[in-house]
């Protein structure tokens, strides 16, 4: 059946929702299936006219085609209704306007019975009066169309059809049927008869379309004005909440507020201003908001801003420092905001003070905490530079000293002995360095000094450094570089060594039986190079529940790692910063007893064309590169004197040696050395000092290179700014330290006299 109409939510909704498309067909189907009893009866009461006119078998069966006719018509539109949204309208409209059809048929098959049953001879009297019945009822119906007719206009303009044709059809059948002169004549009037009806219902019909479309556009109009007043109803009655709202707020806010007049002085304040400042409301009523908090620690040119702004006329916000009324310093936030009259002059100016005096106080005591955690960085850092002096400088002596005695003729035994001080020292001094690397890294001091470099020649020549550990475990070390990979790139070459050195290096270790493969691809997306390196191994692996904790320090995978293999559990900590450092990321995968691939992606950048990158590798030394030169050591610690004498006791130079800064100054000019090999920490005057003396000094200029144990980044920057060349960090590789001699000994590397 036909549902009612939803539950009102607006008579703008109400008027959409009745006046469209799909409203006006469920209002006919509904008008349709609501009448049909009515409808009936009426039909019911013409047939039994017949039955008594004329037959009762007329009559039944006139009922039966005009009962059929309409619930054709009705079930349908029962079945359809209501058309939902998503219902296929046009195929609800075009077979609702056939159903339309047939029901208009069966009613004109009703209206025009008379003439089919009455035969002329038999009953002329009623066969006179069946044209009238037949009119009367087609003209019923066709204003039943009209009225019914904007709901559904192709179902109206159907059954209107249906019944203007239907005299026209019956008038056309008696003149075929009879053609004489008298007969003509009769149907003539007829037709003007009938032209007269119809230009009648069609001036009806205009009629109720014109009276219908008036009534719609009233009704869309008063649906607009209602929804207008609605709009401003609910806005007024939400203005009027938002006060109410507001002044609950303001009289139970946790922040001072209080309103002041155009000359400032304070018209209303709330309870929590009495809180606050400590003063009553009867005792701020009339009263100047300086008069009341300002004193002598008031900044003045706070109180000129808080005016200013007042006059202005606009909103703005400042911090002031006041006293409450027991004399208690007070920090406000203050926020104020005038209301304007119409000519824009102040009316009120509100006013909404925050207690800031506690965020104040923890202001200033962070303040201290950073300036005291600043401090502490600055010790913590001088003690690094002082313990890395302190601890390289005799390691300087017993890697030194170890190289000397192996360089000596030893038996097995001693070779052992020697071996052994030597790989141990150089697992101490390994310590030392990861150590100071995340203490720096923790200080946020990784300084990167990205340069030109040779990275197929970064690679190779740092994994032939575990050749000889390979070799000696029997196990492969493979490196695979992709075709497309540019020779040069720019970046920092150093660093890339160290984790690539730290990857490697625990491969090899952890790897007995199998090998290690180094995998190297770059990318490039516009004027960026990705540079992507794995590391992948066939050692011992790592557990899928502890590859989350290898990157984090002191951590391995299992403490009995620790004690069969050793290391600080530093290296990958140490690997994840640097690569964080240089914009890339490291990950691992992996399966216990399987191996493990550790993948490194880095941003790189084209190489610029400017010089190769000096490497912290071996350099060739150049046959006689070092005949004839002139080499001042200022060097404090008797040992590492003693030492750099002995790597160079077989070489063609003369040396000099000064024990503090001051000395090396003094003997520089008499010396005239090519190189100085100057330590940064001595007594009497540092090397930092003595060489920025020598570069003030109007002689040939020397070479001067630090021979130094800070290990810092920024003691790198501090030498090259005092007007050093190069760098040696303690302890010295007596290699590193001919390569660096001879790469000065040539002749761009001599500096002309000032």
């Amino acid at each position: 059946m036909p549902q009612a109409d939803a539950p009102d939510t607006g008579p703008l909704e109400t008027y959409s929702r009745r006046y469209s498309q799909r409203g006006l067909l469920n209002r006919y189907a509904d008008g349709r299936c609501r009448y049909f009893a009515f409808r009936q009866l009426i039909m019911a009461g013409l047939s039994a006219l017949i039955g008594l006119l004329i037959s009762p078998m007329a009559g039944l069966l006139v009922f039966v085609v005009a009962f059929l006719g309409d619930l054709v018509d009705t079930l349908y539109l029962m079945r359809a209704a209501p058309i939902a949204d998503n219902a296929p309208y046009k195929r609800v409209l075009a077979i609702s306007s056939l159903t339309a059809g047939v029901q208009a048929v069966s009613l004109s098959f009703l209206a025009c019975s008379p003439s089919y049953f009455i035969h002329a001879e038999n009953h002329l009297h009623q066969a006179h009066a069946t044209p009238l019945f037949t009119v009367g009822i087609l003209v019923g119906a066709a204003i039943n169309a009209t009225v019914i007719l904007p709901y559904q206009i192709s179902a109206g303009i159907v059954r209107l059809v249906v019944y203007a044709l239907t005299p026209l059809v019956s008038i056309a059948i008696e003149t075929l049927a009879d053609h004489s002169t008298a007969v003509i004549e009769v149907q003539s009037f007829q037709f003007a008869g009938l032209g007269v009806l119809y230009v009648s219902v069609f001036f009806f019909v205009s009629f109720i379309a014109g009276r219908y479309h008036r009534s719609r556009k009233n009704t869309l109009a008063m649906a607009l004005q209602h929804k207008q007043l609605a709009k401003i109803n609910a806005k007024l009655q939400a203005q009027q909440l938002q006060s109410q709202q507001l002044a609950l707020v303001a009289e139970n806010a946790n922040d001072s507020v209080f309103l002041m007049d155009q000359e400032g002085r304070i018209t209303w304040v709330n309870e929590a201003f009495t809180r606050i400042t400590g003063y009553r409301y009867d005792e701020a009523i009339g009263r100047m908001p300086g008069e009341l908090l300002n004193d002598e620690d008031t900044d003045m040119a706070v109180v000129k801003a808080l005016e200013k702004g007042r006059a202005t006329g606009k909103p703005f916000r400042l911090e002031i420092c006041n006293r409450r009324k027991d004399g208690q310093r007070l920090w406000l936030e203050t926020n104020q905001v005038p209301m304007l009259r119409d000519d824009g002059t102040v009316e009120t100016i509100i006013a909404v003070e925050r207690d800031i005096t506690a965020s104040k106080q923890y202001e200033q005591q962070l303040k201290d905490a950073r300036i005291a955690a600043e401090e502490g960085a600055r010790v913590k850092s001088e003690f690094l530079a002082t313990m890395s002096h302190e601890i390289r400088t005799p390691m300087n002596g017993v890697i030194g000293m170890a190289q000397m005695l192996e360089r000596t003729n030893l038996d097995d035994e001693q070779k052992l002995y020697a071996d052994t001080i030597l790989g141990s020292a150089r697992t101490l001094l390994s310590l030392i360095n990861d150590v100071l690397d995340l203490s720096k890294m923790d200080a946020g001091e990784v300084i990167l000094s990205e340069v030109d470099f040779d990275l197929r020649a970064c690679f190779q020549q740092t994994l032939k450094l575990f050749e000889p550990q390979a070799q000696e475990k029997g196990i492969s070390l493979d490196l695979d570089i992709a075709p497309d990979v540019p020779r040069l790139i720019n970046g920092d070459d150093r660093r890339l060594r160290q984790v690539l050195l730290n990857l490697v290096g625990n491969a090899v270790k952890f790897t007995e039986t199998g090998g290690v493969r180094v995998a190297v691809a770059t990318t490039q997306a516009g004027d960026r190079l990705r540079l992507r390196f794995s590391v992948t191994d066939t050692g011992i692996g790592i557990a899928k529940d502890k590859q989350d904790q290898i990157f984090e320090r002191f951590s391995q995978a299992d403490a009995a790692i620790t004690r069969r293999f050793g290391g600080t559990g530093l290296g990958l900590t140490i690997s994840r910063l640097l690569c964080e450092a240089m914009g890339g990321e490291i990950d691992v995968t992996s399966d216990l007893g399987k191996g493990a691939c550790f993948s490194v992606h880095l941003r790189m950048q084209p190489a610029t064309g400017s010089a190769l990158s000096d490497t912290d590798g071996i350099t060739p030394q150049e046959e006689g590169c070092l005949q004839g030169m002139r080499i001042l050591v200022a060097e404090d610690n008797r040992i590492n004197r003693l030492l750099v004498e002995k790597y160079l006791q077989d070489e063609p130079v003369m040396l000099e040696f000064a024990v503090d800064g001051a000395e090396a100054v003094e003997k520089t000019p008499e010396f005239d050395p090519d190189v100085i090999l100057m330590d940064m920490s001595m007594p009497v005057m540092n090397g930092l000092e003595a060489t920025r003396m020598i570069r003030e000094m109007e002689i040939r200029q020397p070479v001067i290179a630090a021979l130094t144990a800070n290990a810092f980044d920024s003691d790198r920057e501090a030498c090259l700014s005092a007007g050093m060349d190069d760098f040696l960090s303690k302890p010295i590789n007596r290699d590193d330290l001919l390569a660096v001699l001879c790469k000065h000994s040539l002749p761009q590397g001599r500096r002309a006299a000032v």
